[in-house]
């Protein structure tokens, strides 16, 4: 009977836990909101451009419900964070940036104002890195 109560108080507690997004770092990186559609994504071990879409197709799907058909924009290649003051963080929106034309860096797989689907996104958790 004292075990019933123990685990019944124990799933008690763990439903109560409030749900958090999950921007410790998932596939190896951080993944932090600056607004309601921006979003950073920030390497943490990882530093491949897949891993980069991987993480952004995740927060978009997880934290801010999009849909797999929505398109996830490059709103600036690799600069500063603005979040953590990490010194390399790529940011993603899920609106069309407007300063694309003032933007000149093309960065590696982050020209700013590319951009494709959740689910292609998505689609590039699985490949595997032959060099990292």
């Amino acid at each position: 009977m004292k075990q019933v109560i123990s685990c019944t108080l124990a799933a008690m507690v763990a439903l109560s836990v409030p749900v958090t997004a999950d921007a410790g770092g998932r596939y190896g990186y951080q993944t932090v909101a600056i607004n309601n559609t921006e979003f950073e994504v920030i390497p943490r071990s990882r530093r491949d451009v897949d891993g980069y879409w991987c993480a952004a197709s995740d927060f978009a799907r997880r934290t801010l419900g999009a849909g797999w058909q929505q398109r996830i924009y490059v709103q600036r290649g690799y600069g500063p964070s603005v979040t953590t003051g990490r010194k390399t963080a790529v940011q993603f929106s899920l609106t069309e940036p407007t300063n694309v034309a003032q933007q000149r860096s093309i960065s590696a797989g982050f020209r700013p104002g590319y951009s494709m689907s959740v689910q292609g996104a998505n689609g590039r958790c699985s490949r595997r890195q032959i060099f990292d």
